[in-house]
């Protein structure tokens, strides 16, 4: 049988887990992964703080496809074909176990995203996949069944099938290479990110931590729930960072300049607060308002609250007027602050957009353009909230795309 070679572009988790799995279901391919920098499966190391959030312990497919903001009926295909229960099965047959923490993110045992790179550079290693670093590919080529890569070094290859795996790109000018093979881009635009507050004093309070708050983005139908971070220039934590996430590709038009209304209590709206006001002033009485915080808020925020609403500190709650009460109820329950800019959250840099949903094969990750030419992971326009839910992108689509090359 002629040996028929495989190149996957890209170092990463979707690349090497293509290539692995490629290799694997047939032995006859000679496979390649081409990789633009020095470094191989640079994200894998990074990620969950150096530990690899390898996925997210959600196992039922409808509620697995509600943390991608696109891509999820994508996904909800795919998922059929390679979900959570198989990437344990699968990591757990190499020796790795894994285990699941509280809010649900699933990491090695050994806690070092390093046993996840030894294991797939081991098996790559296995398999005889060969592996160029530093090779950048700036254009491709197909002439009846073979594709020709043109390398930034000069240097040409050649292979029957190819898989593309790059991550996503942060720059529309990034994807013209894949336009000029004729696929559609949607516009990358960045995900995950936390929100500026410049010019604000709430940005003293940096470092406090609420267990739950309710951010909305006013003006829109965009709203989450979940603990939140007050840093040195704004917000962040997993609200801030999935609620982003979700309304990126509006935020990107309003260019990142916003306002939006935030709920720092678990049990209560503005209204039923409201409601419930009373009760509050009954039971708390004669105690200084400064002294009896009845929300569990971190004492240094409730005071900034107050100061906020215009509450001196020798005020009594049974002396509160009612305009100091009307604006402590709206800063506690739906507090206005003006969002200018964004940073980066970490190393989780993660941008929605990339290749167009509709020009793939959802069962074989394969393009509809153009034959034996397929994609995996973030260049595809699918992207997760934090968690573990954009390296189980990777795993799935390397898979289905593994099995299609093997099986074609």
């Amino acid at each position: 049988m002629n040996t028929k070679t495989l190149i996957v572009i890209g170092g990463g988790a979707a690349g090497f887990f293509c290539a692995i799995n490629a290799a694997r279901y047939n032995k006859n391919l000679k496979i390649i992964i081409v990789e633009k920098t020095n470094k191989l499966l640079s994200k894998v190391k990074v990620s969950g703080g150096g530990r690899c959030n390898v996925t997210h312990d959600c196992y039922e497919i409808n509620e697995l496809i509600k943390h991608y903001p696109r891509g999820n009926n994508f996904l909800k295909k795919a998922f059929h074909w390679f979900n959570t229960t198989h990437t344990l099965e699968w990591f757990k047959a190499e020796g790795i176990e894994l285990k699941k923490e509280e809010d649900g993110r699933m990491f090695p045992k050994t806690n070092s995203s390093q046993t996840i790179i030894d294991c797939l550079l081991h098996l790559a290693n296995y398999y005889n996949i060969e592996i160029l670093l530093s090779s950048d590919v700036i254009k491709i080529n197909k002439l009846n069944d073979l594709f020709t890569l043109q390398l930034a070094n000069n240097k040409v290859l050649n292979c029957n099938f190819l898989c593309i795996a790059t991550g996503g790109y942060s720059k529309a000018l990034q994807f013209k290479w894949l336009e000029d093979i004729g696929h559609t881009i949607e516009k990358p635009v960045p995900s995950l990110f936390t929100f500026n507050i410049p010019n604000n004093t709430i940005t003293t309070l940096m470092g406090i931590s609420v267990e739950y708050a309710t951010i909305k983005i006013i003006g829109t139908k965009f709203q989450y729930s979940g603990p939140l971070l007050i840093t040195h220039w704004g917000i962040s934590g997993p609200a801030v960072l999935k609620l982003s996430a979700f309304a990126a590709q509006e935020l990107n038009l309003k260019n990142y300049q916003f306002k939006i209304q935030i709920n720092w209590l678990k049990d209560w709206t503005e209204q039923s607060l409201r409601e419930d006001w009373n009760s509050f002033r009954e039971q708390y009485s004669s105690n200084k308002i400064y002294n009896k915080n009845p929300f569990q808020l971190p004492n240094r925020l409730w005071q900034f609250i107050l100061q906020q609403s215009s509450i001196k500190e020798d005020a009594q709650w049974a002396n509160l007027l009612s305009k100091q009460q009307n604006c402590l109820i709206k800063n506690l329950t739906a507090m206005d602050l003006e969002v200018n800019g964004k940073t980066t959250f970490k190393e989780e840099f993660v941008t929605c957009g990339g290749i167009k949903l509709n020009e793939i094969d959802v069962n074989t990750m394969q393009s509809k353009i153009i034959p034996h030419l397929f994609f995996a992971g973030e260049v595809l326009n699918v992207d997760g909230i934090t968690g573990g839910f954009n390296f189980q992108n990777a795993w799935t689509t390397g898979f289905i795309a593994a099995k299609g090359i093997a099986e074609s």
